[in-house]
C-alpha cells in the first residue's frame, strides 16, 4: 500500500524571510509553480506568477490573495510575454527580486529513434532557451538577488521514454552552473532536480501504478508539489545566501538505489 501523505497549505512560518520581497515564478498556475508561489507567500513574499491557461491563472492570483499576487499569461517562450511579465513585476509591486523558471513542456513519448525534430525543437526552447532569457532580463532590471531553475532528476540518467525530456534537463542543469559563475557575485543561481511528483504533467509516469512506482523509493511515496516548494524557498532564501550553481535531487532517496 502507498504511504499516505496529506501536505498542508499552512505553513506556519514563523520568519518571514521574504518580507517586502518579489519573486516572479514561471508555470505557476498549478503543481510544482503554485507550491512554490504559496510558499513564498507564506513567508512574506509578493509573487507575479505565469501560466498559458488565462482562467487557472486567475483562480490561482485568488487563491493566493490579490494584494500579494498577480498573473500575466503567456507563453514562457514568448518574448514579448516575458518582458510584459518582467516589467508588471516592477511596475505592480516595485521590484523583483527572486526568479523560478519552472515552466517546462514535454510535446513527446517514447524512444529517441521515433522523435520528431519539431517535438525536440520545442522542447529545448521552453525548457532550456527560455530559462536562459528569462533569467538574462530579469537579471538586466539590477535588482536580482536569486534564481532557481526547475530541472528534473531526468537530466541525471536514462530515462525511458522520456530521453529528450531528460537531455533537455541535463542541458539547464549546466545553464544553472554557467550563469551561476557569469552572474556573481549579484545573483545566486541554483536548481532543483525532482524526481516523480503528483502533477497533472507528469500523471502519464505513475497513472494506475502508483503503488508499483513509489515502491521503487526509499521514502515510499511519490512527491506532492510541496516537498519541492520547501527547497525552492530555501535556495531562493537567504538561508542560501553561500549556495550557487548547484543542483539539489528530491527525489524521495530514490537515486541512492543503484538498478538491479
Amino acid at each position: 500500500m502507498v504511504r499516505s501523505h496529506k501536505p498542508t497549505r499552512r505553513y506556519g512560518v514563523v520568519v518571514s524571510r521574504f518580507e517586502g520581497r518579489v519573486a516572479l515564478i514561471t508555470g505557476a498556475s498549478r503543481g510544482i509553480g503554485l507550491a512554490i508561489a504559496e510558499r513564498l507567500v507564506s513567508e512574506g513574499a509578493a509573487v507575479v506568477i505565469t501560466g498559458r491557461d488565462r482562467d487557472a491563472l486567475e483562480a490561482a492570483v485568488a487563491s493566493l490573495g490579490e494584494n500579494r499576487a498577480s498573473g500575466v499569461a503567456g507563453k514562457a517562450d514568448d518574448p514579448e510575454h516575458r518582458a510584459a511579465a518582467i516589467g508588471h513585476a516592477l511596475q505592480r509591486f516595485g521590484a523583483l527580486d527572486h526568479l523560478v523558471n519552472n515552466a517546462g513542456v514535454n510535446p513527446a513519448w517514447g524512444p529517441l529513434s521515433e522523435l520528431d525534430p519539431e517535438a525536440a525543437r520545442k522542447t529545448f526552447e521552453v525548457n532550456v532557451i527560455a530559462a536562459l532569457e528569462w533569467t538574462r532580463e530579469a537579471a538586466a532590471t539590477g535588482g536580482l538577488r536569486s534564481v532557481v531553475n526547475m530541472a528534473s532528476i531526468s537530466g541525471t540518467a536514462a530515462s525511458p521514454n522520456i530521453g529528450f525530456y531528460g537531455v533537455s534537463k541535463a542541458a539547464l542543469i549546466n545553464l544553472t552552473v554557467q550563469q551561476a559563475e557569469e552572474l556573481a557575485p549579484e545573483v545566486r543561481v541554483n536548481a532543483l532536480a525532482p524526481a516523480v511528483v503528483k502533477t497533472k504533467f507528469s500523471k502519464a509516469l505513475y497513472d494506475g501504478r502508483e503503488e508499483a512506482v513509489a515502491g521503487g523509493y526509499p521514502l515510499a511515496r511519490l512527491g506532492v508539489p510541496e516537498d519541492v516548494a520547501g527547497p525552492a524557498s530555501f535556495l531562493l532564501s537567504e538561508d542560501a545566501a553561500w549556495v550557487t550553481g548547484q543542483t539539489l535531487l528530491i527525489d524521495g532517496g530514490v537515486s541512492i538505489r543503484q538498478a538491479e
